[in-house]
């Protein structure tokens, strides 16, 4: 402890020239230390150590998953080379371009009558199938129709879903192609068959929904059609 002492004091009183002095007692008081009023601060708790070890780096969102981000989708190989399809897909392409060349929209119905199968024209039920190439053609002669024929025809392909039942050639690339990836060279080709509001129609859908032409390994034309 510590101690304050204050000896004793003599106050001296002047009265009338007279000196007078008086003793003053003062007692010594004890003066406690001051308490410390501040919290005791609390033990830091050490970091728990990370997987391998203290200086492992965190793993990412992005590096936890396998999976790209969703905007990146692989794209499939382009082909223009026709003399990479097999015989039989060769020949129908063959004769579906010099068909839409011919501008005879009847001579559609040898090639549509070959399959064992009438080709899908439509999603919905159709009488005859030339009868709806015409009504379906802005023209109404089936001009149009066969333009687009050509054109789609005249376009990259892509050999799909190979080594399954599915395996097919399709015509244009697009049809079977991330649109939100094209690039400007793409795009030129892209707008050489549908307009840019049939682009911006897609875009929104998410999917290519213009004319496509698929053929099997064998020959057989599966479908000319458009829509989704």
């Amino acid at each position: 402890m510590k101690w304050s002492t204050v000896g004793t004091c003599m106050i001296v009183l002047l009265a009338a020239g007279n000196a007078v002095a008086k003793t003053v007692n003062v007692e010594t008081i004890e003066i406690s230390p001051a308490q410390d009023n501040t919290a005791a601060t609390p033990d830091i708790l050490p970091l728990p150590e990370l997987p391998g070890g203290s200086d492992a780096p965190l793993e990412t969102e992005a590096e936890a998953s396998d999976e790209p981000p969703a905007d990146l989708v692989e794209k499939p190989q382009v082909l223009y080379d026709t003399s990479y399809l097999p015989k039989p897909v060769a020949r129908m392409h063959s004769q579906m371009m010099e068909t839409a060349l011919s501008g005879d929209i009847n001579r559609m119905r040898i090639i549509l009558e070959s399959n064992e199968v009438m080709p899908t024209l439509s999603f919905g039920e159709i009488e005859d199938p030339i009868d709806f190439l015409k009504e379906s053609s802005g023209d109404g002669e089936g001009f149009e129709v066969l333009a687009i024929l050509a054109d789609t025809l005249d376009a990259g392909f892509v050999h799909v879903d190979v080594g399954t039942p599915q395996e097919m050639y399709v015509w244009p690339y697009f049809a079977r192609y991330p649109l939100h990836q094209l690039t400007p060279d793409e795009k030129v080709e892209l707008f050489r068959i549908v307009t840019s509001a049939d682009f911006d129609e897609m875009e929104q859908f998410g999917a290519w929904t213009f004319y496509r032409v698929g053929i099997g390994p064998d020959g057989t034309l599966h479908y000319f059609v458009a829509g989704d």
